[in-house]
């Protein structure tokens, strides 16, 4: 798979200053270098574009990485509310989202995931795109609440389904979320209210329209 993307990134992506400086930031902060990959970055700006999503909702904020490619794809009009455990890698993407040009057009929920969805829907909040990338094992609590939440024609979007390969290949070293992913996967697959298909770039992503 690392080879796979090498080749998509080295003919499909070009140097981009900004969000290579998002990654720069997320290293010199300590954290984890977990940002989606630059084709999938790629990839969710060409999604929110062609849906003509102006209400994104983000479940995993990190340094901001996702949260460019997301606001770069509904441009001007748009508005990105960002979900976010920890205070200061949300302060982070905050910062980065301001130097991109979009501090006006995103607002972050700090604390646990799943309190702030119930927030939301106790609001009557509604979202016409869904990016799904934080804890794995509440993968299919966040596709649920995400439903609740979805206008008719909705994309939801997960990443890691993949989980390095591991859930179609025997000889990869499973990580501590594949048996979490198997079952999702299938979930989504199989769901009434959903048409999917998993897309293999990156560390796999899922790919949902809401039809009910």
């Amino acid at each position: 798979m690392k080879e796979m993307n090498k080749y998509i990134d080295s003919v499909f992506y070009s140097e981009d200053q900004v969000l290579e400086e998002v990654l720069s930031s997320i290293k010199e902060n300590g954290m984890r270098s977990m940002s989606i990959s630059r084709s999938t970055g790629k990839l969710l700006s060409m999604l929110v574009s062609i849906a003509g999503a102006e209400d994104v909702l983000e479940i995993g904020a990190l340094g901001g990485y996702s949260g460019i490619c997301l606001a770069r794809g509904f441009g001007k009009d748009g508005k990105l509310t960002s979900l976010e455990l920890v205070e200061s890698y949300a302060q982070l993407a905050n910062s980065n989202l301001t130097k991109a040009g979009f501090g006006d057009q995103v607002s972050y929920m700090v604390g646990s995931a799943l309190e702030s969805l119930e927030q939301l829907i106790e609001k009557e909040k509604r979202f016409d795109f869904f990016f799904i990338d934080a804890d794995k094992e509440n993968y299919e609590s966040y596709l649920n609440y995400c439903m609740k939440l979805a206008n008719k024609g909705a994309l939801i979007v997960c990443d890691n389904v993949l989980a390095n390969g591991s859930v179609a290949y025997d000889h990869v070293e499973p990580k501590h979320y594949t048996a979490f992913m198997k079952e999702f996967n299938e979930t989504v697959a199989n769901h009434p209210q959903l048409e999917s298909t998993l897309i293999p770039i990156g560390d796999g992503l899922t790919v949902s329209r809401v039809i009910k």
